[in-house]
């Protein structure tokens, strides 16, 4: 894989057209006829349509199929609070994936507000704009209150990707891990590393798939959230054991699972070592994980390692899933993203692994084979399938769970469309090097 520089990245962003997104008309704009159906005097027909039936604004504008990618900039990604302009790159990136996985269009919208309650009606104000609003990169423990307020106040899917997608897409590898393991979900003992928003989230959807909750031991910076503990936040009181524990190392003995939502190197070879027969460990700290790929694989050959890192195998990509889970949410209008829908999209990936694997996708990740097993827990990112499955279980959820105003009758014809959707974009995903030339310079 080719190793990212600092001038590489520079250069990527900075070439031809600054920036990573653009705007461009979906219609006709050649004839002075054109610019009248566009603009004056025509436009004032589906603004009337729309001022009789809100609805209508599916039909007559793009509010469907667009998407706000909203964020303060107090948690980019593993850079901090750097503030909302320095975290702009990212939420174009964030456009950018969405457009190409599911063939969505974004706005991002940069909020220079840390209260949450003004973020919250800063996101209400402009919510009609939108078909759905995508939370990145706003610091914990606010990022829950801006998330549950927001989604009381308005009827379009509101989602906190750093939350819920590490949720979704690590619970996936987690079914996995556990059918080739042999365990069960309701027996096995869990260690998470890190209480912000994505181990809480995690650890949430993953009581919902059947862990149980007294199994789950959590820890941040402090040591274990316990009964001892004083100084936690009401988010972290959901977690709290009664086991007698206060470090990591303790908590990790015979357990099953270590999910790492922290920062590098807080497992030694030593803790990993003392975990149960057949440990799964989810080493997601970025960019460094918790314990090395190479440290863990030297200490136990019974393991089954995921990280967030693209250059080893098993990486739970947050890409398995947001794009998707937008889409199908989009498709039949749902008016939020609830539980079941997460967990559809849990399932489906989980299911998608287990099937052969295109030849075209192997290709493209340079491997003689990928085969579900210890090595290969959760598709690759490249997949062309997941839209259809992804994004089909998540709209069948919502219609299911009757927080769909669109219903759609023909699944097979659904999934066929989305396949097509995405197939000129995805062809061209791995075929264009960062550094190629775009002819104006």
């Amino acid at each position: 894989m080719h190793k990212v520089t600092k001038e590489d990245a520079l250069l990527y962003h900075s070439r031809c057209r600054q920036g990573k997104v653009e705007v461009i008309p979906t219609k006709p704009y050649f004839t002075q006829n054109d610019l009248s159906l566009a603009y004056t005097p025509g436009v004032a027909y589906p603004c009337l349509e729309i001022q009789k039936n809100p609805e209508d604004a599916y039909k007559y504008t793009a509010k469907g199929n667009l998407v706000a990618v909203i964020s303060n900039g107090t948690a980019v990604l593993g850079l901090g609070d750097i503030g909302t302009l320095a975290g702009k790159p990212v939420m174009e990136g964030k456009g950018l994936l969405f457009k190409v996985f599911a063939d969505i269009d974004v706005f991002d919208i940069e909020v220079n507000e840390k209260d949450p309650a003004k973020l919250i009606e800063f996101c209400r104000q402009i919510a009609p704009t939108f078909g759905g609003i995508n939370l990145e990169d706003i610091k914990a423990p606010e990022c829950f209150e801006v998330e549950t307020e927001l989604k009381k106040l308005v009827d379009i899917p509101v989602f906190h990707d750093d939350q819920h997608g590490t949720a979704i897409i690590s619970a996936a590898g987690l079914l996995n891990s556990l059918e080739i393991t042999g365990k069960k979900i309701d027996e096995i003992k869990v260690v998470v590393c890190g209480a912000g928003a994505a181990a809480i989230s995690c650890s949430k959807l993953y009581v919902s798939l059947g862990v149980k909750k007294e199994n789950i031991v959590m820890v941040d910076s402090k040591g274990v959230i316990n009964s001892k503990r004083k100084d936690l936040n009401k988010y972290k009181q959901d977690f709290v054991t009664s086991r007698d524990l206060d470090t990591l190392e303790q908590a990790v003995v015979g357990s099953d699972l270590f999910l790492g939502l922290s920062t590098a190197n807080m497992m030694s070879k030593k803790m990993l070592a003392s975990m149960a027969k057949n440990p799964i460990v989810f080493a997601m700290a970025n960019p460094n994980p918790e314990i090395s790929f190479e440290d863990a694989m030297a200490t136990r050959d019974d393991i089954i390692f995921a990280t967030g890192r693209s250059d080893y195998p098993n990486q739970i990509n947050n890409v398995l899933g947001f794009p998707f889970i937008f889409r199908g949410a989009l498709d039949v209008r749902a008016s939020t993203i609830n539980e079941e829908m997460k967990l559809a999209a849990s399932k489906a990936l989980a299911q998608l692994a287990k099937e052969p694997v295109p030849e075209a996708v192997v290709k493209a990740y340079e491997v003689d084979k990928l085969v579900f097993g210890k090595d290969y827990i959760i598709p690759k990112p490249l997949d062309p399938r997941l839209i259809s499955r992804v994004a089909s279980a998540v709209a069948r959820a919502a219609i299911e769970t009757g927080v769909a105003k669109h219903i759609i009758e023909d699944f097979p014809a659904y999934e066929a469309c989305l396949d097509q959707r995405t197939a000129e974009h995805i062809k061209r995903i791995g075929n264009i090097s960062v550094l190629e030339d775009c002819g104006c310079v």
